[in-house]
């Protein structure tokens, strides 16, 4: 038995990422053109960041005639919530921030991750057939054992080289177990090697350095669905994604994310890292809390009697400092339309609301 014969068993009726790969085409887009997503989770209230990240995303789309669109990324069910796709593309629509394909609209769809299942598993098939990805059978307290024993061992916590039991398990064995029943999640067997270090330009942030990812992540879960990590790999590949925005809370995750497209053989995307929202409290600064912070939720300014318009002139000017003075010279013009957003231009540090 081979590693073919291990991906059949796994994923029997699953179609080739070639499949996928034909029906899902490079975009015929002018040069230069960018297509930027949000990619907001339906587990809670809309936050004002998600404004913000969506703001920038039209902005720039709409600037090099490219696309905006937004993917809903809910392969955490646990944590949905009720109705809360609905209410992410309406809070979009409720400011104006119409993305050019979303659920039930555009080409490249599915826009909602968990109807895109049998892509992601075409690919993982892919991966445990290439090599690059197994099964891992490794049980919760088998998981917390291997913690254990890398803190006493004073070793960095995961499942990474020789704390990964699963990585080298014979094919055959691998079989074997799955047939009997035993249950499995699938996971990526990364190249890295943390004493080596990446090199990446982030649109914002400028020249990172970061060690490379040596940690073999989960990309296929118990139920089928993916992980984050994994999944949105793949869908901005597919969807050809170009630019990808997000907050600087992120910046960790890219030694994993070009690990991934680089394994994969995707075109990597750029990424923009921004800094995330604060507010004042007590002489100190922190990120804006959904949790303790009533102004986090894009509800509280209409409760609040703030007009849309004003909030996302705010916002803009949060982006690019030198909106300010184009709105005091340009009091009656347009500035989705007429001024120029530059996203090298905004800021490393964080911005109070």
């Amino acid at each position: 038995m081979n590693r073919k014969d291990l991906a059949d068993l796994i994923f029997p009726d699953v179609k080739g990422a070639d499949y996928y790969e034909k029906i899902y085409p490079p975009r015929n887009l002018p040069e230069g053109a960018q297509v930027v997503r949000v990619a907001p989770s339906p587990t809670g209230f809309i936050h004002v960041g998600g404004i913000f990240q969506g703001l920038i995303a039209k902005k720039i789309a709409d600037q090099t005639g490219g696309v905006f669109f937004v993917r809903i990324e809910d392969t955490d069910q646990k944590r949905k919530i009720e109705n809360g796709v609905e209410e992410i593309l309406g809070a979009y629509k409720d400011y104006d921030l119409y993305p050019n394909e979303t659920v039930g609209k555009g080409d490249y769809g599915p826009y909602i991750q968990s109807e895109r299942k049998d892509i992601y598993q075409s690919y993982a098939k892919k991966m445990i057939e290439d090599g690059i990805a197994y099964p891992c059978f490794c049980s919760p307290e088998e998981l917390e054992q291997i913690r254990e024993n890398q803190t006493k061992a004073q070793e960095r916590t995961g499942y990474y080289g020789k704390w990964a039991k699963c990585r080298n398990m014979p094919v055959d064995m691998a079989i074997e177990k799955i047939k009997n029943g035993d249950p499995y999640i699938i996971r990526f067997k990364s190249p890295g090697n943390p004493d080596k270090k990446i090199k990446h330009k982030d649109v914002i942030k400028g020249n990172i350095d970061m060690p490379e990812n040596d940690q073999d992540i989960v990309i296929i879960k118990s139920d089928g669905l993916p992980t984050y990590h994994f999944a949105h790999v793949v869908d901005d590949h597919l969807m050809g994604t170009t630019l990808v925005t997000r907050s600087d809370e992120w910046i960790a995750s890219i030694p994993l994310h070009l690990q991934l497209f680089y394994v994969m053989g995707f075109k990597t995307p750029k990424y923009a890292h921004t800094a995330p929202l604060e507010k004042a409290e007590d002489g100190s600064r922190r990120k804006l809390s959904k949790r303790k912070d009533p102004e986090a939720a894009v509800s509280y300014y209409t409760t609040e009697g703030i007009p849309k318009e004003a909030l996302k002139e705010y916002l803009m000017n949060i982006a690019n400092s030198n909106f300010e003075l184009w709105r005091k010279q340009n009091p009656d013009k347009d500035m989705m339309k007429d001024f120029d957003f530059q996203i090298n231009k905004m800021g490393v540090s964080r911005s109070f609301i």
